[in-house]
């Protein structure tokens, strides 16, 4: 269900787990359970495990005290590949994961807000996952100024971080409005709401550094399973 680009798996670990201090699924202090239980639980090996809580304790995140155990520690600056992805399940937090749908350079959608300053842009249709249940759709364009062409397996699962990585973008801010909608024709049948059918809509313009603005998306998720979180520093 994920991208070609996807994370490696050590990497969604850590991801998984900073999402969740964010959400307030681990608070500070809290000891993790033994590392061989929580790597059974998770479903991967103990050196995968182990990979992520050497990340976390890079961020400040985790104190790893020998003889006793790995402890949270809960910071609200943590730094995330997926600090500007809002949606979070029901009860908090969630891996985002994604398979692309299509990606096209095409013409500018006039209903998109104005971005970019290029009269055409990449289009990319994907479907969002969270901890591998199915959240929401989005249709993500990058102003075609930056990148001549792009495909499927161009793209990582993170596009900031690809955005980054591979072109030297750094988004640096965005806004998002949250409306109504809705969902688009193109939406594939394993999401749970018919084409048509009226959902939370977030449309977003994103920044780089410098000021300009890049990008433009609509996201339709499903509230059923999902809530826009947007947490307050």
């Amino acid at each position: 269900m994920s991208a070609t680009g996807s994370l490696p798996l050590y990497q969604q670990i850590a991801e998984l787990l900073i999402r969740d201090v964010a959400a307030g699924r681990l608070i500070d202090g809290e000891k993790l359970p033994p590392e061989r239980d929580m790597a059974a639980g998770l479903g991967i090996a103990v050196g995968t495990l182990r990979q992520a809580l050497k990340s976390l304790t890079e961020k400040g995140l985790l104190d790893r005290v020998q003889g006793s155990g790995n402890y949270i520690r809960a910071k609200s600056d943590a730094t995330s590949v997926y600090a500007l992805f809002r949606l979070e399940r029901v009860e908090g937090g969630g891996l985002p994961t994604a398979r692309v749908l299509t990606v096209d350079r095409c013409l500018k959608d006039p209903q998109l807000p104005p971005f970019g300053s290029h009269p055409e842009g990449h289009r990319i249709r994907r479907l969002r996952f969270l901890s591998g249940q199915v959240a929401a759709v989005e249709e993500i364009w990058l102003d075609a100024a930056h990148v001549d062409r792009l495909g499927p397996s161009d793209l990582l699962e993170s596009l900031y971080l690809f955005y980054r990585q591979r072109l030297g973008l750094w988004i640096a801010r965005a806004e998002d409005r949250i409306g109504q909608g809705p969902l688009p024709d193109w939406a594939p049948p394993e999401f749970p709401h018919a084409p048509g059918t009226p959902l939370p809509l977030i449309t977003r313009v994103s920044w780089a550094g410098d000021g300009q603005s890049v990008e433009a998306s609509f996201t339709w998720y499903d509230p059923e399973t999902v809530r826009y979180v947007a947490r307050l520093k």
